[in-house]
């Protein structure tokens, strides 16, 4: 698939390099997805390689957006973020080869931009990052003094995390079986409030399993020296440059749309910037569709991102409508906050089940036994308030995440910024 991608962005019209591009690899993954679920029928084998055609295949797609960017759209039809990252020359062989196949990446990713990449590869990575910012924020250039930008510290702390993971899931998450939650005599015979808990401690007993890979992949980057994403607000190196998980954010997250741009963050990433800020309407469905079929063919994941479209608009929805209310008390603003971390929990819970039971008999006797009530309730919701809301100004205290790539922004807020975000305000 590689080698056909890079005939493709070499002999194609350079106008349609990005949707040639597309249809290839994703056309390839899917056929390979089928295999995969015809061949094993729902087993995952040590053999299977469609992990790594997933990071490939977004590597190949976003280098050929990225690619269309540089070579044919003018400036002002680029976003911040595009024109920083957009290429405005052809890879050769050997470069396009490296991105797509390097030993840091090819398991488990994460995918990652092809100009940090290539920075990183002829050892501007970590010099340029520096340059970009002109000062610290105690007024200091970073060039007077000797800055402490060794990955030792990040990793140690990434393989900690990472041994922290695996106990975990050797000792509890075997305990916890997924399947369990379509069992028959637990289905039939346990209260609802029973059959919620397991639900939720058997899906947050499920995480770790995914905290260690990708942060042990994250690890393995930054030991080789790549990943540094510039020098935080204490004058502290930064090296989460291509980090695929935030947990204390996935933990603590009180809403939808926080815990998405903290989960797989590399893969949020090229989402917004192949589907999402490209789609002329429907982004968010055409966004969870595209993530559904990256994903696989197993009908849980198409459950899973289905029921995210619903519970997304009414989480916004809510949110614009009532936050406010709680805002002027300390007291009120906490309990809002606890409320809405376990409506985010339990909503999480409910929507990426489907994601690891995979099947659609079992999808469908999970849904049964919780009356499809997140459903109904979003939906509802959804509708209500979609009515009563209004559209407000956007000011400076309803914006969550300022833009990561401003030439007006100040040195300290920029410091440890990286050049691209999921954190899309568009989907607040």
């Amino acid at each position: 698939m590689v080698m056909a991608s890079y005939l493709i962005i070499i002999k194609c019209d350079i106008n349609n390099v990005h949707r040639y591009s597309l249809v290839t690899a994703m056309g390839y993954l899917t056929l390979c997805h089928v295999h995969r679920v015809i061949i094993f029928n729902y087993g995952i084998p040590s053999t299977d390689f469609s992990g790594p055609l997933m990071i490939i295949t977004q590597k190949i797609t976003i280098l050929a957006f990225q690619l269309h960017d540089g070579m044919c759209k003018k400036s002002e039809h680029l976003t911040s973020e595009q024109k920083l990252l957009a290429i405005n020359v052809r890879p050769s062989l050997i470069e396009y080869l490296s991105y797509n196949l390097n030993f840091l990446s090819v398991l488990v990713g994460p995918c990652s931009n092809y100009k940090d990449y290539t920075d990183f590869i002829e050892g501007r990575h970590i010099s340029r990052r520096l340059r970009q910012h002109t000062g610290t924020c105690n007024g200091q250039n970073g060039y007077d003094k000797t800055l402490d930008i060794s990955p030792h510290n990040a990793v140690g702390r990434k393989l900690l995390v990472c041994s922290g993971c695996m106990l975990f899931y050797l000792v509890i998450t075997q305990s916890l079986p997924i399947k369990f939650n379509t069992n028959a005599d637990f289905v039939s015979h346990a209260p609802f409030l029973t059959r919620l808990t397991y639900a939720f401690f058997s899906i947050q007993a499920a995480r770790p399993k995914f905290y260690f890979a990708w942060t042990l992949a994250d690890a393995v980057n930054n030991a080789a020296g790549y990943g540094f994403q510039g020098m935080d607000e204490n004058g502290k190196a930064s090296w989460d440059l291509v980090s695929n998980i935030n947990i204390i954010g996935i933990e603590k997250a009180t809403s939808f749309k926080t815990f998405i741009d903290n989960w797989n963050i590399q893969t949020g990433i090229w989402l917004k910037a192949v589907c999402y800020d490209r789609a002329p309407k429907h982004q968010l469905a055409l966004t969870f569709i595209l993530s559904a079929l990256w994903h696989g063919v197993y009908p849980g994941y198409y459950f899973t991102f289905l029921t995210a479209i619903p519970i997304t608009i009414a989480a916004r929805a809510i949110r614009k409508s009532v936050r406010h209310f709680f805002l002027d008390s300390r007291a009120l603003k906490l309990g809002y906050d606890i409320l809405t971390w376990a409506a985010t929990q339990l909503a999480i819970c409910y929507t990426v089940m489907p994601f690891l039971l995979l099947s659609l008999d079992d999808t469908i006797v999970y849904y049964r036994s919780m009356y499809f009530h997140v459903h109904i309730i979003s939906i509802l919701a959804a509708i209500a308030l979609s009515q009563k809301h209004k559209p407000r100004e956007p000011s400076a205290t309803t914006k969550s995440f300022p833009p990561v790539s401003s030439s007006s922004s100040s040195p300290c807020s920029a410091q440890c910024q990286p050049v691209h975000s999921n954190n899309n305000d568009k989907l607040d």
